[in-house]
């Protein structure tokens, strides 16, 4: 899903501005569009945009949505900040104050504890940020704008390093997106952000365009970030139905109705324990200590019945009431695993709280493994056997509701250190080529 961010200065009131927007929009194939002042007066509703739906907002700060897909849910938290959810991901759009630093600062302040109250749901903050992150973002002249504080910076830093996200435009060499001439000297900035959980990266794409302030078709003074999201919104209800699903269950959704995710459809029907579970047994029980062991996603169970034959005391664990592995009452076990779970659940927030769930199992200095399927495996799974795509991964059976997505080493490392775990220090690999894994520790000191 494409969205673009961008600071509109208050343009959108002339008609042809209007229409060049319009027009940029559909040559880009945005489908959602963060507008930072938009319109004039501030506090008046920004007005309509060929193609697109006013799903929340106003002349400071607004978010449309093309009129094909369902409106997103949108809440101001703060006059200089926005959110929205995309399904699974958390927009935080920002419009810091141009003038004052220390105003900025204290934003950012509230901002990092905005983000915290999200609890580790995948994250992005877009917008204009009326900064320079570093010395090198911010010139006046030749020389280095003094227009940023070092306090700003330190305070930015701070919200990254703690949310764990990315400027994902920080290139070697800026590229500048605003820029203005001020008593007679240059001044150039990277103001315009975009702030991404850092597991993210590896699936979405950021782009700076400046031709929307340059050239014959310049309609504002800022460049347009183009984000490429792993995001699939649903569709649209139509209007002219007689009725919809929500008048008959109550819930809201759409005329197509949401696919129901059914993850435990993929669960494997053993005879024998699988190849990770002998892997576990033969090469980290002893040099763990390892004598009691939960397997969180159990399925039907053959590797549970594996660790209680090798004498663990075993118990397995599957949300899927069917397969009769109820939720344990307890907390101390020195070793959860995760086989086969993470690349089953359709978005990155799901795996997050699936991580988290396995950790809180485990004793204080317990050890978490978690297998995956390889990226390398999905795709040519997904090539022969024509998956659709969804989200980061594909549809790997409309009929059944099954998702599928290959997640590599790093990535089950990045989603991990959200849950406040990392790979254990001294423990050895598994004997696992075909697949990807990661030895946990739940509290790496």
């Amino acid at each position: 899903m494409r969205v673009a961010s961008i600071n509109l200065n208050k343009r959108l009131g002339a008609l042809a501005a209007r229409s060049d927007f319009a027009a940029w929009l559909r040559e880009h194939g945005v489908k959602a569009v963060l507008a930072q002042e938009p319109y004039k007066p501030a506090d008046r509703m920004p007005p309509a945009l060929t193609g697109f739906t006013l799903a929340g907002g106003d002349g400071h700060l607004a978010f449309w949505i093309s009129e094909d897909l369902a409106q997103p849910t949108v809440s101001s938290p703060r006059q200089w900040v926005q959110r929205t959810e995309l399904d699974w991901l958390v927009v935080l759009q920002v419009h810091l104050d141009a003038y004052a630093g220390a105003a900025r600062a204290a934003q950012l302040t509230e901002l990092a504890d905005l983000a915290a109250a999200e609890h580790q749901r995948p994250l992005m903050i877009c917008g204009d940020f009326n900064l320079a992150p570093r010395p090198e973002d911010g010139l006046y002249g030749a020389q280095t704008s003094t227009f940023t504080t070092g306090a700003e910076r330190a305070t930015l830093q701070q919200l990254t390093k703690i949310a764990r996200l990315i400027d994902t435009t920080a290139d070697a060499t800026p590229e500048f997106t605003f820029e203005r001439v001020f008593s007679g000297k240059p001044s150039r900035f990277r103001c315009d952000l975009v702030l991404l959980s850092d597991h993210l990266m590896p699936t979405t794409t950021v782009a700076t365009d400046s031709s929307v302030r340059r050239g014959p078709q310049a309609f504002t003074d800022h460049s347009a970030l183009l984000i490429d999201l792993p995001v699939t919104m649903p569709t649209a209800e139509p209007e002219d139905v007689l009725f919809s699903l929500s008048d008959l269950t109550g819930q809201k959704t759409t005329l197509l109705e949401k696919r129901s995710y059914q993850p435990h459809k993929t669960a494997m029907t053993r005879q024998a324990p699988s190849p990770a579970s002998r892997a576990v047994t033969e090469h980290l029980i002893r040099p763990l200590s390892i004598s009691s062991v939960l397997d969180h996603g159990c399925g039907r169970g053959a590797d549970v019945a594996h660790y209680r034959a090798a004498g663990l005391d075993a118990e397995g664990f599957d949300p899927h009431n069917d397969f009769g592995w109820p939720r344990p009452d307890r907390a101390d076990f020195d070793l959860v695993t995760s086989m086969f779970v993470l690349n089953v659940l359709a978005d990155p927030w799901q795996r997050i709280q699936a991580i988290k769930d396995a950790a809180s199992f485990t004793r204080q200095e317990g050890h978490i493994v978690v297998v995956t399927r390889s990226p390398e495996e999905i795709a040519k799974a997904a090539a022969d056997g024509g998956w659709t795509a969804h989200h980061d991964g594909f549809w790997s059976s409309h009929s059944k509701g099954t998702f599928q997505r290959g997640v590599s080493r790093d990535e089950i490392t990045a989603l991990a250190r959200h849950c406040g775990l990392a790979p254990a220090a001294g423990v050895p690999a598994l004997p696992l080529p075909s697949v990807c894994h990661v030895v946990l520790a739940k509290n790496p000191g």
